[in-house]
């Protein structure tokens, strides 16, 4: 496995960045401003991430998307543990935002993140279409916290 941090050409990740985040107009507002960070393993794409500095030792992760042949493998846990170790020695705090689906924060929760906040409405006032996530509607973003 190699995780690699991705300087040019950002947006030929979108098809799998879309995954993670299914607006395309929402991933712009992030793309350059994070780091975008691929891991490969023999050569595949495999797990893309982007994550930001928010300022005051924290960090968010904004995108996190594994392929689907690829999921449950184990390549987004290697990539949420490359982005901890990595902001560890630079910041306090990494946050993970998300919709509330048993998909997703059972995954977070797992690898020690725990509930921070809640933005309401967050999806139905950003987004141009609902989401569904394993047969629910997002509505709230829901942060996690990992303390670093």
């Amino acid at each position: 496995m190699e995780i690699r941090q991705i300087l040019e050409n950002k947006r030929s990740f979108l098809p799998l960045l879309l995954l993670g985040d299914e607006q395309e107009d929402m991933i712009a507002r992030y793309l350059d401003l994070g780091t975008l960070l691929a891991l490969y393993d023999g050569g595949v794409l495999r797990t893309v991430a982007v994550v930001t500095d928010e300022g005051g030792g924290v960090f968010e992760l904004k995108n996190l998307a594994t392929e689907p042949r690829s999921q449950r493998q184990g390549y987004g846990r290697a990539m949420v543990e490359h982005i901890a170790a990595v902001c560890r020695g630079r910041g306090t705090r990494l946050l993970a935002g998300t919709g509330d689906s048993p998909l997703t924060i059972p995954f977070y929760e797992h690898l020690g993140f725990r509930e921070s906040h809640r933005v309401k409405n967050f999806f139905t006032d950003h987004y141009d279409h609902p989401i569904y996530e394993a047969g629910r509607q997002l509505t709230d973003m829901v942060y996690l916290a990992m303390e670093l």
